[in-house]
């Protein structure tokens, strides 16, 4: 694997920061750092963190912990990946930071429920990796939501200001919504879908309150 550059005097991060992503040097452990971090429930209001904010307030929700994930790639010499799943119905959107192992994709997420957490890199496109999300990604009323998932997203084109080092990535947020999307099933798959188990809604109640 082509080790991709990464130069902090342009990116600017401290000296303790680069210590802390110098630490992170497989997908296990950055899935760790960013799943110790507790929840961003963002109860003063809709945020979207740079990295440095996020290490500064310990607290993340999907695309806060997204980017710190991309950012410990990139500094191990990894492009900087996110992917965009996207739900209907009013349902949330989720973020994940992807990497890949021998020709496989895997995803670092950050979540509330344990279905939207960590994948390992066992899946051979990314329509897999999105598709392992679908069965469980349900709403309050027990409907499937998952629809689409984005290209790979590249971050590495934005000013470090703009995720890294400034005071918010909603740049990034705003701009994964407009790459490219794919369907994940069609508007008839949809339609018939069945809801879930009363047991999987119990399951579902199942989430990170506080940390």
């Amino acid at each position: 694997m082509k080790k991709i550059i990464f130069d902090n005097e342009k990116i600017g991060l401290s000296e303790k920061e680069l210590e802390i992503f110098s630490a992170l040097g497989t997908p296990a452990a950055i899935q760790s750092f960013v799943s110790a971090i507790p929840h961003n429930f963002e109860r003063n209001g809709d945020s979207c963190m740079s990295v440095r904010e996020v290490l500064a307030k310990r607290r993340a929700h999907c695309i806060e912990g997204a980017v710190v994930a991309a950012l410990a790639f990139w500094v191990h010499g990894e492009k900087p990946l996110l992917m965009d799943l996207v739900a209907g119905g009013g349902d949330f959107d989720h973020v994940v930071a992807l990497f890949k192992r021998n020709g496989c994709w895997g995803a670092i997420s950050k979540g509330n429920h344990a279905y939207t957490l960590y994948r390992d890199p066992i899946y051979r496109t990314l329509r897999e990796l999105a598709m392992s999300y679908f069965h469980e990604y349900y709403d309050t009323d027990g409907i499937k939501t998952l629809r689409a998932y984005s290209l790979p997203f590249d971050i590495r084109k934005y000013q470090p200001e703009e995720w890294v080092t400034g005071e918010d990535a909603w740049t990034i947020a705003e701009d994964i919504g407009k790459v490219r999307h794919f369907p994940l099933i069609s508007a008839h798959q949809a339609s018939s879908l069945r809801e879930i188990d009363d047991i999987e809604r119990t399951v579902a109640k199942i989430t990170i309150t506080k940390r």
